[in-house]
C-alpha cells in the first residue's frame, strides 16, 4: 500500500498561481490581513525553516519571517486542485484509493516493483497538476503513512516489518503518528521514551495508564501493526464544525451567547444538509491571549434544532468567567449510516 502526501500542497497551489513567489518563504493564513486575527493554514518550507507552522497566529509568523508573503486562503482554489489530484490517482493502474482530505490518500496496489509504481505516480501527477509529492511505501497502513514523512520532499521511501524497528526504534514515542507531547510525557513516567521500548513494553503498564483499549494500541503503533487493506468506502463527515476569530475580544456572557447562536444556526445548516440527527456537541473556546480550551457533550440522538441550541448554550455555562475570549468554535457530531467509513486515518482505530 501507498501514501501520497502533496508537499506543501497549498503554497505550492499558491506559487502555481503566482510563479513569482517560487523560493520565497510564503504564509498562507486568514484574509491575509496582519490588522486582523488569524492563525497560519500553511507554510512554504522557506517560511518554515524559520519555525513558522499551521496553527501559529498569523501576526506571530510574520515577526517570525519579516520578508515573507502573506496571501489568504482560498478554500475553492485548493479543493479544484485536489480533485484533479485524486482523479489522477484513481487512473493509476490497478489502484484502490482511499482519500485522507485535500492533499494525502492512500493507495492499495498490486505490485513487484512499488517504487516504480510509485515514481510513475509521482510523474503522473506533476504532469497533470504541476504539484509534487511524496509517496511512503508499506505493509500496513501506519508504516506506509510513517514512511511518508521521510520521503519529503518529493521522494518514496518504504517502511515494512523488516525495517520498521531499524528505522523507527531509537526515535523518540512522540515522532509516532497518533502520539502527542501529552501521550510521550506520560509514557515517560514509566521509563518508555523510544518506539523500540513502547513496542516492547509490558501491556499491564500501558492498560493501567492509558485503559484498556488505548493502552494495547499504543504498543501496536510502536510496532507499526494495523489494518493492511485500503478502503475505497465513500467517507461520511461524522460532524460539521464553524469557528470564528473576533477582532475585538468577547468580555461580557450576552456577546458570548449571541456569537454561539450565530455559529450554531451556521453548523445546522450544513447538519441539514446531510439529513442526519447530531448525537454529540462540542464547544471550542480561545481566550485571550491564546489558550484553547474545549467541552464536549454527547447529546441523545436528535434532529430539533432547537435542542441542538440548548446542548450547545448549556456548554457556554462552562466558559470561565471574565476571561476575555478571541474565538469560538461548534461542532456537531452526526450519526452515520449502517456501513459508512468513519474514520478515515489510522489513529485511535486499531487500524
Amino acid at each position: 500500500m501507498l501514501h501520497v502526501d502533496l508537499d506543501q500542497f497549498i503554497a505550492a497551489v499558491e506559487v502555481l498561481r503566482h510563479p513569482e513567489l517560487a523560493g520565497k518563504p510564503v504564509i498562507v493564513g486568514g484574509r491575509g490581513d496582519l490588522a486582523e486575527r488569524a492563525v497560519v493554514s500553511t507554510a512554504s518550507y522557506e517560511a518554515r525553516s524559520f519555525g513558522v507552522g499551521s496553527g501559529m497566529p498569523l501576526r506571530i509568523a510574520a515577526r517570525k519571517v519579516p520578508d515573507a508573503v502573506i496571501l489568504p486562503v482560498d478554500a475553492e482554489a485548493y479543493t479544484a486542485a485536489s480533485h484533479e489530484v485524486m482523479a489522477t490517482l484513481r487512473e493509476q493502474p490497478g489502484a484502490t484509493v482511499q482519500v485522507l482530505g485535500w492533499d494525502e490518500a492512500f493507495l492499495g496496489i498490486d505490485s513487484a516493483d512499488p517504487e516504480t509504481y510509485a515514481r510513475n505516480l509521482q510523474r503522473a501527477v506533476l504532469e497533470r497538476t504541476r504539484l509534487h509529492c511524496s509517496v511512503g511505501i508499506g505493509d500496513t497502513l501506519v508504516r506506509a503513512k510513517v514512511a511518508t514523512g521521510f520521503g519529503k520532499p518529493r521522494g518514496v521511501f518504504r517502511l515494512t516489518a523488516a525495517n520498521w524497528l531499524d528505522v523507527m526504534g531509537n526515535r523518540p514515542t512522540i515522532d509516532l503518528w497518533g502520539v502527542g507531547s501529552k501521550v510521550s510525557r506520560r509514557l515517560s513516567g514509566h521509563a518508555i521514551t523510544t518506539v523500540a521500548e513502547l513496542a516492547a513494553a509490558d501491556t499491564e503498564t500501558l492498560v493501567a495508564e492509558f485503559g484498556p483499549r488505548m493502552g494495547p494500541w499504543y504498543r501496536s503503533l510502536a510496532r507499526g501493526e494495523g489494518a493492511r487493506v485500503v478502503d475505497d468506502t465513500p467517507w461520511l463527515a461524522r460532524g460539521h464544525s464553524r469557528e470564528t476569530t473576533y477582532q475585538q475580544d468577547l468580555r461580557t456572557p450576552a456577546e458570548v451567547e449571541a456569537a454561539v447562536r450565530e455559529l450554531v444556526e451556521r453548523v445546522l445548516q450544513d447538519v441539514e444538509a446531510e439529513a442526519r440527527p447530531v448525537v454529540g456537541v462540542t464547544l471550542k473556546v480561545r481566550y485571550a491571549p491564546f489558550v484553547t480550551r474545549s467541552y464536549t457533550k454527547k447529546i441523545p440522538e436528535t434532529a430539533d434544532r432547537q435542542a441542538v441550541l440548548w446542548r450547545a448554550l448549556d456548554l457556554v455555562g462552562r466558559i470561565e468567567a471574565g476571561r476575555p475570549v478571541r474565538l469560538l468554535g461548534f461542532r456537531a457530531e452526526m450519526s452515520l449510516p449502517d456501513g459508512a467509513r468513519d474514520r478515515h486515518t489510522p489513529t485511535r482505530s486499531g487500524w
